[in-house]
């Protein structure tokens, strides 16, 4: 965590407000942005984090409601933006190619689109496009909309709350990793799963 600990030295002198917006604005442009894939999302969350624990003006509830909030309307915008411009889109395009992705694409988010939507979270360079593909393959809108809640509060308030947890106690910093590989782990099954049940 040596890329948190620098962000953590930077962070530190803000006022809370600019912490609290430093972060919010960060989290909401990675998940809502498709080209904004590359932002340092995970050593940002834990960083502010370890200022709240270190600074007793940042309030750590605060803090996690709007990263809930930053992630949660992030990925929603991602969402709408592949229903409304990326779906016409592809509709457009009527190769044989394409159309089979599509098709594909479709079935995929069907049968593992929920554990898809929870364990991008979780994935940088891969989070920030999984919404947007999620809405152009037409995924069920409330799936979509329960696994994006409880991804945004596992990963936003969960890799938060272990940096916040980190200062005194140690082994927290794992936590949000184990989460990761709980749901990678069931995306995996439920993959496998469904494609045992497709090959009956």
């Amino acid at each position: 965590m040596d890329f948190a600990a620098s962000f953590d030295a930077q962070l530190a002198p803000l006022a809370p407000f600019l912490i609290y917006l430093i972060a919010a604005a960060f989290v909401f442009i990675e998940t809502a942005v498709i080209f904004a894939f590359f932002m340092p999302g995970d050593s940002l969350l834990f960083s502010v984090g370890l200022v709240a624990a270190s600074h007793g003006n940042v309030n750590i509830v605060i803090l996690c409601s709007v990263i809930f909030l930053a992630a949660f309307f992030g990925d929603q915008i991602g969402f709408v933006l592949g229903r409304v411009v990326g779906r016409p889109y592809l509709d457009k395009r009527t190769s044989p190619r394409v159309q089979r992705l599509i098709k594909s694409s479709e079935e995929f988010y069907e049968r593992n689109g929920w554990w898809a939507v929870v364990a991008a979270r979780f994935f940088p360079w891969i989070r920030s496009f999984v919404p947007p593909i999620a809405g152009a393959s037409k995924m069920n809108y409330y799936k979509f909309l329960s696994a994006n809640t409880l991804g945004a509060f596992l990963w936003g308030v969960g890799i938060t709350l272990a940096g916040y947890y980190a200062a005194t106690l140690p082994w927290v910093k794992t936590s949000s990793y184990l989460i990761a590989t709980f749901f990678i782990i069931g995306s995996l099954v439920s993959a496998l799963v469904n494609y045992l049940r497709h090959r009956r």
